[in-house]
Parts: C-alpha cells; sequence; structure tokens
C-alpha cells in the first residue's frame, strides 16, 4: 500500500472501529462504493495496520470458559485462575494443586449475581462455604427478595453462614430477607417434616416455587469437601457410597454419571427439592478445585444448573470428560426469550 491508500485505509479503519460508523456511511464520506470500503478494511487487517485485541482481566480465562460453556451446554460459564497457576503470595507457598480459592471464586460469581438478577427477581441461596463468600462480596445487586433453599450444617453457626449471607444479599439489594433457622439434615423424616410446617420455614418454603435466580455449592464425596458427608454416621457414608455416590449439591446426591441417589435422605433434609430446582430459569453452581472436579461434572450432568463459576484445575479436568451428558441450559426456557 502506498502512502496515500494507508492514510486512506487508517482513516476508514478509525470511522470504523473507533468511532462505531458503518460501512455505507465511510463510503459516502470518502466518495467510494461500500465493497471498496469493505476490502479496504480487510487488507488494513491482513497488513496488520489495525490490530483487534481482546482482552479480559488477568484473573478471568476466557478460552476455557467458552470452551466449558460450549461443551456442557451451558448459559453461563467463568473460570478464573486455580491457586496453583497464580504466583505465591510474598514469603508464601504455592497453594496445593487440589485447592480452590473460594474467596476468588465468591468475588467473580458475586460479580455475576449482580449481572443476571434483575429488579423484582427472587434470589436462592442455598448454604456452602461458596455461597458464603459470594455474599460477602456482594456490592451491587437489584431489588429482590433473598430466600434461603436449605438448612444450616450447624444450627450454633447460623448467624456465620447462610442465614448471614441471605441477609447481606437482601441488605445490598434492599429486599426482604427469608432465612431458615433450621439444621440441613434431621434423624428423621418425621422431624424434618414437622420442622418444615413451622411458620418461619413454611413462609421460606412457599417462595421456592417463585425462585428465578438461584446460587448453589458442590461437595465432593469425602470428608471435608461435602457438608452431607460431614454430618453422616459413618454407616450412613458407606451406604450412599455404595449406592455410587459422588456428589453432594443442596443436600441432594448425585452417583458419577448425574443420577440421584439416595432419595430417602432428602426426606430427612430442610431443602429445596430437586424438581423446584430444575425449574428455576437460572441455577449458578459456584465450585472449583481439582479435588472436587469429577463431582462438578457429575452434577453437570444432572441438568439442574444452568452456569457455572469454576477455576482452571477444575475446567481442566472437565474439558478433558468423555460424554459431558445432558445440556441443561437447552432444557431451560430463555427468560429473555432468546
Amino acid at each position: 500500500m502506498g502512502p496515500a491508500e494507508l492514510v486512506q485505509a487508517a482513516a476508514m479503519a478509525r470511522r470504523f472501529y473507533l468511532e462505531g460508523k458503518s460501512k455505507i456511511q465511510i463510503a459516502e464520506e470518502f466518495g467510494v462504493s461500500r465493497f471498496k470500503v469493505a476490502r479496504v478494511l480487510e487488507t488494513a487487517l491482513e497488513r496488520d495496520l489495525v490490530r483487534i485485541e481482546i482482552r479480559v482481566p488477568s484473573e478471568l480465562d476466557a478460552e476455557r470458559s467458552d470452551a466449558l460453556r460450549a461443551r456442557y451446554g451451558l448459559r453461563h460459564a467463568v473460570v478464573v485462575e486455580s491457586p496453583a497457576d497464580a504466583p505465591p503470595a510474598f514469603g508464601g507457598q504455592t497453594p496445593p494443586e487440589d485447592a480452590a480459592d473460594p474467596e476468588n471464586l465468591g468475588e467473580v460469581a458475586a460479580d455475576l449475581l449482580g449481572e443476571l438478577v434483575t429488579e423484582g427477581d427472587v434470589l436462592g441461596l442455598a448454604w456452602g462455604r461458596s455461597t458464603i463468600h459470594m455474599a460477602a462480596a456482594l456490592h451491587r445487586l437489584p431489588p429482590c427478595t433473598v430466600v434461603q433453599l436449605t438448612g444450616v450444617y450447624d444450627a450454633g453457626t447460623a448467624d456465620r453462614g447462610s442465614v448471614e449471607a441471605v441477609r447481606r444479599a437482601a441488605d445490598v439489594s434492599g429486599g426482604e430477607a427469608h432465612p431458615i433457622y433450621a439444621p440441613m439434615l434431621l434423624p428423621d423424616s418425621a422431624t424434618a417434616e414437622a420442622l418444615r410446617r413451622q411458620t418461619g420455614i413454611a413462609r421460606a418454603f412457599e417462595y421456592f416455587d417463585k425462585v428465578t435466580v438461584a446460587c448453589v455449592s458442590i461437595g465432593s464425596w469425602e470428608p471435608g469437601v461435602s457438608t452431607v458427608y460431614d454430618m453422616l454416621s459413618e454407616q450412613e457414608r458407606e451406604h450412599y457410597a455404595s449406592l455410587g455416590a459422588a456428589a453432594e449439591m443442596s443436600a441432594h446426591l448425585f452417583d458419577a454419571e448425574g443420577r440421584r441417589i439416595g432419595r430417602d435422605l432428602g426426606e430427612r433434609c430442610i431443602t429445596v427439592e430437586a424438581d423446584r430446582l430444575r425449574r428455576i430459569p437460572e441455577v449458578v453452581a459456584i465450585a472449583g478445585g481439582r479435588r472436587k472436579a469429577a463431582a462438578i461434572g457429575a452434577v453437570l450432568r444432572s441438568g439442574l444448573v444452568t452456569s457455572l463459576v469454576t477455576d482452571t484445575a477444575a475446567a481442566d479436568h472437565l474439558l478433558l470428560e468423555t460424554g459431558p451428558g445432558p445440556r441443561p441450559a437447552l432444557d431451560r426456557a430463555d427468560p429473555d426469550g432468546a
């Protein structure tokens, strides 16, 4: 390209890429056809006169996010940098490869909820360390009602767990809060049913069918990584392990293929039913770390989750899995009508 052509190409590129003018408008300004404009813009790219750079914050992995969304048919997938991929803190050590950073996941999930929740929505929060970190990181949320979807891991720590998460989200949004002051797991189904009839808990349950956006955590079937596992006796753990338990979400158990197992356990739990969870338009799961990767895959195959916030360690495992299973986001109506 000669100097005149270079100057013209630069001017056209500026109009198109920086000023947002259409090819027709540019053609009229320069007295050429829109086909000439198209050729000049194409040549500008080929000759490196124009460089298009797509930049996202360094902690987000756009390529893995898009690949994960496509592979599992998710509506949204956001992959953040794993602790093992990040440089160690000053004077510290690199975290274990199978560890997740719940605070980082929570912050990103909080930003995602700020995008997904609209005024008048009903936001449901299930118990989980990830959802608690997410609520703590919330800084903006449209006016909405916030309801607790599960009982608490330990009634003695309710104010420092999911109850506080519900209150925090409601404070940020300026909406109503409907917490549940009850354990997640009860000794038997009769006790659980009696608690469900108590006024405060029953009021929260009335909102379950109105939830439009839910936030849940995922645990793998092992100590310290599954709330339900830690609450059961050794005999009960062995029983559900014999049924193939591989993952847990909101007190629901799944095998490696995403099939629900141990339905009798649900009768003893204060939690949103799986069928109700499936009817919620947007269910965002927050979970990461290589240790949880297989469990995340199992829950994704269940079809109960539409969006995922995870990290690179878990994403790499999920992208290498064969046969991802059902595509949950395609089974729900798009709230925007798309």
